[in-house]
């Protein structure tokens, strides 16, 4: 057997295999996918979902409401209850992958129907943004090609186990899947269990240094480092502690905030009853406000 009658062979036996377990997320084409991993428990990503329910789409057609079970929004990860009877749960890779081995995405076209692509492990252990800005750590870098609606996929080996979760795209032909180890096998299975992680928020949304630098030159005040806050949540922590739209927050906990990883390495540090001491600049004057967070966890929301 040629090596492209090998390629051939072994594509035709991960659509078979791999293909029954990938299902369509939301209606209409374009919104996302997901894998059955095991007995009505189908994975996908967070930011697939646009409430606590949505339609799944099995192939050959059948649809089915399917319920969010459990949430990561920080990591970008969803487990969905559903009707899966009859669909055979893909299998976990218990080995992972090496840069340079050939893997195959495995995605859901707008008729619920499987493709397959083919593509290399470029790099390991990478790091990209998720959707509300914290760092995911450890994704594997594939070339398998993409069509657009195929995040929350399966990545595969040729033996049709699951090695990642589709999840960014970067452009130029590669792609980005969080990694189907042991440590995301036991996140989907809490998640399963309807347990949520939940983190410390201000309840503000903000602009980075570089946006906030920009914006305070624009209106004639001094450059300053800091995250410049767009909009304050009224009853979030930071609201209720008098943080206002404008604000720059420049300190927290006493060490300077110069990216948005030292912010949520700071919140990720308080108490469940404790606070967060912030240095803010309101215009030219600098002002220090403690930030209360008792029964203030939350799995959603903004930073």
């Amino acid at each position: 057997m040629t090596v492209l009658e090998e390629i051939e062979q072994a594509a035709t036996d991960v659509a078979g295999r791999v293909g029954p377990a990938v299902v369509g997320i939301g209606r209409g084409p374009g919104r996302g996918a997901g894998v059955v991993v095991g007995d009505g428990v189908v994975v996908t990503n967070a930011h697939n979902l646009r409430g606590d329910e949505v339609t799944v789409r099995f192939p050959g057609g059948r649809q089915e409401v399917a319920h969010v079970a459990g949430v990561d929004l920080d990591g970008d990860v969803a487990v969905l209850t559903v009707d899966t009877s009859g669909v055979t749960p893909i299998e976990w890779s218990h080995s992972g992958v090496l840069q340079g081995a050939a893997v195959f995405a495995v995605s859901s076209s707008a008729a619920g129907e499987p493709r397959v692509s083919l593509g290399l492990v470029a790099s390991v252990d990478q790091t990209f943004r998720g959707p509300r800005g914290r760092r995911i750590t450890g994704s594997l870098e594939h070339t398998a090609p993409l069509p657009r609606g195929s995040s929350g996929g399966p990545v595969v080996d040729g033996a049709g186990r699951l090695v990642g979760i589709n999840t960014n795209r970067l452009g130029e032909g590669f792609y980005q899947a969080l990694p189907a180890d042991a440590d995301l096998k036991a996140r989907v299975d809490a998640l399963a269990r309807g347990e949520s992680p939940t983190r410390r928020r201000l309840g503000v949304a903000l602009a980075p240094p570089k946006a906030a630098r920009h914006l305070r030159r624009a209106v004639g005040l001094p450059e300053r480092d800091g995250l410049l806050v767009r909009h304050v949540q009224d009853d979030g922590p930071a609201g209720l502690a008098g943080v206002q739209p404008g604000d720059l927050l420049v300190a927290a906990a006493g060490r300077d905030l110069t990216t948005l990883d030292d912010l949520y390495e700071a919140l990720d540090s308080v108490d469940d009853d404790g606070s967060l001491a912030l240095r803010i600049v309101r215009g030219v004057e600098e002002l220090d406000v403690s930030v209360g967070f008792a029964g203030t966890t939350s799995a959603e929301g903004s930073a």
